[in-house]
């Protein structure tokens, strides 16, 4: 038995840059760190005792004998991929689904470590990532970008850099206390509803040719972003002010991005004495970040009581197996069909 613990990603600055029709051509940037909510995944090869060959157990139980009959897209193609027979899969969250916190993804590459562990084979992070990435966007051909496979993959607070040649992670050097003092400023929410990113995603690409401009100016934030961070001498509350100014432009970029609910929830927050925030994600619903101050909290919290709000920590390890049990495997001669 295999069981795997993977973190969800925030992302800061920089959000549409990583999708390759836009870096192949402009270079991408993005800034984002993983945080303590996770996912796991616990796997183990079946017992022969029953009529099924394959388990899923996620938001529904799926019991089949041929993986083509898999409901479950990502699986499917990810046991195709890595050949991988008699599974029972269990997925297990902290946060729910499609909230904007790269969930499918973080899933991928938690799956993907899980498979490999069961086979006895290692892989670096970055071989984890681009294996999720081959997965979700070419396999499942999936809309969006690469950088939440990157960041569960490798885990901590990063720049991840995107070019013609791949994807680059730099570690952002910050004092434990200057890091501590940004996690104490940011505030999560959950806005009470999810969507399918993926959606929103095609959408994004559609419209691509006509936010170019506008992503130039997103990655070019992420350099500003790197400079608060990294800067002591800059007020680190302009990190804050900095979130407000690239979510303006992002929900400019297409009108899926944003909606009269979330605008209100923002605006509110702002009134409340937020400096500054985002939608996570690629938009229409899912979670909020605010950057607020302090002094501020306890009035912000008292006033946005209507919105569940979740504490976090930023974590460094990244996906990890945090059990391991080896078992004796040999494929049935009654071959599963595929």
């Amino acid at each position: 038995m295999i069981i795997t613990k993977t973190p969800f990603r925030m992302s800061f600055f920089g959000g549409g840059t990583d999708i390759p029709d836009f870096f192949m051509k402009h270079g991408g940037s993005v800034i984002s760190t993983t945080f303590d909510k996770y996912v796991y995944i616990t796997i183990r090869h079946l017992p022969r005792f029953f009529t099924y060959s394959t388990e899923l157990i996620y938001s529904k139980t799926e019991r089949v004998t041929c993986i083509d009959d898999i409901e479950h897209p990502l699986v499917k193609n990810a046991m195709k991929m890595m050949d991988m027979h008699e599974l029972h899969i269990a997925y297990d969250a902290d946060l729910p689904a499609r909230s904007g916190l790269g969930t499918s993804s973080t899933f991928a590459v938690g799956l993907i470590n899980a498979f490999n562990c069961l086979k006895g084979k290692y892989l670096s992070k970055q071989q984890l990532a681009e294996k999720a990435i081959y997965l979700e966007r070419t396999l499942c051909n999936e809309a969006g970008g690469w950088q939440d496979q990157i960041a569960a993959s490798v885990g901590g607070f990063n720049r991840i850099d995107f070019d013609s040649d791949g994807f680059h992670v730099n570690p952002i050097i910050i004092s434990s206390e200057r890091k501590k003092k940004l996690n104490d400023n940011l505030m999560l929410y959950f806005s009470g509803f999810t969507r399918f990113s993926a959606e929103i995603q095609k959408e994004a690409k559609k419209s691509m040719k006509n936010n170019v401009n506008s992503l130039i100016e997103i990655k070019n934030i992420v350099d500003e972003a790197q400079d608060i961070l990294t800067n002591t001498s800059r007020d680190l509350d302009d990190f804050g002010r900095l979130l407000d100014k690239t979510w303006r432009l992002k929900r400019k970029t297409s009108e899926n991005i944003t909606t009269d609910l979330i605008d209100n929830i923002y605006n509110q927050g702002l009134k409340e004495g937020a400096l500054g925030g985002k939608l996570l994600g690629a938009g229409g619903g899912g979670f909020m970040l605010f950057y607020v101050q302090p002094e501020k909290q306890e009035h912000f919290s008292k006033a946005m009581s209507n919105y569940m709000r979740v504490p976090f920590h930023f974590e460094n390890s990244g996906t990890s197996v945090i059990y391991y049990s080896p078992e004796t495997y040999e494929k049935s001669e009654m071959k599963e069909q595929l």
